[in-house]
């Protein structure tokens, strides 16, 4: 059954639109992963616009996000004040990011814009999940390893403006979350995502937070950046489609539930390598695209007319 979405101008099956929905949702049900860095891709192979790709991506991370910031402000798992830090970053990052997005669009290299974006780091988290992925499968099967710290004190805990995060149990400067936070709030901007895969380790390796409020707080910031890039693109860009997103989260709904009986199928390592897999895979498609040769070629005669 075809629906027409009138803000994407294009004709689309709708349950073709629900198995998308329902396949981000296992993967979020079986990996813990949001899948918004893999919605956007996904709708532009199907001939979503790439701007309406991006904004429903953040779109579909705003409401994928709420019900995990619910449940970690039960646990106690959320640093309030490191999340209003990296929040006030990411409102800044996500401004610049919306501005340079509608000055490619005017310019028609938008679409250039968010598949480089994507090819660049979906190949970076790609390689370094299958990495890690291989090593744990192998220290699972060989004698555990030696430990180590987790976190060290590096040049980025010297800087000023210090403020002590209760809640981390941290005391070092501001500036490295707002850089955090800034970056994370760019790339919700440009690709849709949430930046869940960039902030985590940031703030687990760089800024040292320990891992019981990390996913909390990443949420917590998330949640409102990718808030504020959906508002700011459905007002400069019109690009946000709601009936895409809805179909999408109808999917989603009922794929996460399915994910998460499966999870425990296969050991994590396992599971992490064909996450890895099917990222890389994602990575290369859109890279093929841009280089492929077009399939509708024209020309210009000039002479004679």
């Amino acid at each position: 059954m075809q629906i027409y979405l009138p803000i994407a101008e294009v004709s689309v099956n709708v349950f073709l639109l629900l198995g998308l929905g329902g396949l981000v949702g296992v993967l979020s049900g079986m990996f813990g992963v949001g899948g918004g860095f893999l919605i956007t891709p996904l709708l532009m192979f199907i001939g979503v616009p790439p701007g309406v790709a991006v904004a429903t991506g953040a779109n579909q991370v705003v409401a994928s996000s709420i019900s995990g910031v619910l449940a970690q402000m039960r646990r106690k798992g959320v640093d309030f004040r490191m999340g209003a830090v990296l929040l006030a970053g990411g409102l800044l990052g996500s401004g610049l990011g919306i501005w340079i997005f509608a000055l490619l669009r005017r310019l028609g290299q938008v679409e250039l814009l968010v598949q480089l974006s994507y090819v660049v780091f979906l190949g970076l988290v790609g390689a370094l999940m299958l990495r890690e992925g291989v090593a744990a499968l192998m220290r699972a099967r060989g004698p555990a390893p030696p430990p180590r710290r987790a976190h060290q004190h590096f040049l980025v805990h010297r800087l000023p403006l210090k403020v002590k995060f209760r809640a981390s149990g941290l005391y070092i400067s501001v500036i490295p979350p707002l850089m955090v936070g800034a970056f994370v709030g760019l790339l919700a901007a440009v690709m849709g995502v949430g930046g869940g895969f960039i902030m985590v380790p940031a703030m687990i390796y760089l800024l040292g937070m320990p891992t019981a409020v990390v996913a909390g707080t990443s949420l917590f910031q998330i949640l409102f950046v990718t808030a504020n890039v959906t508002f700011l693109h459905a007002y400069q860009n019109h690009t946000v489609d709601v009936m895409l997103a809805l179909l999408l989260l109808l999917g989603s709904v009922v794929g996460v539930q399915f994910g998460s009986r499966y999870a425990g199928l296969l050991p994590s390592e396992h599971f992490r390598i064909l996450l890895a897999t099917l990222v890389l895979g994602v990575c290369g498609k859109l890279g093929y695209d841009l280089v492929a040769r077009p399939a509708d070629l024209y020309s210009l005669d000039l002479g004679g007319h």
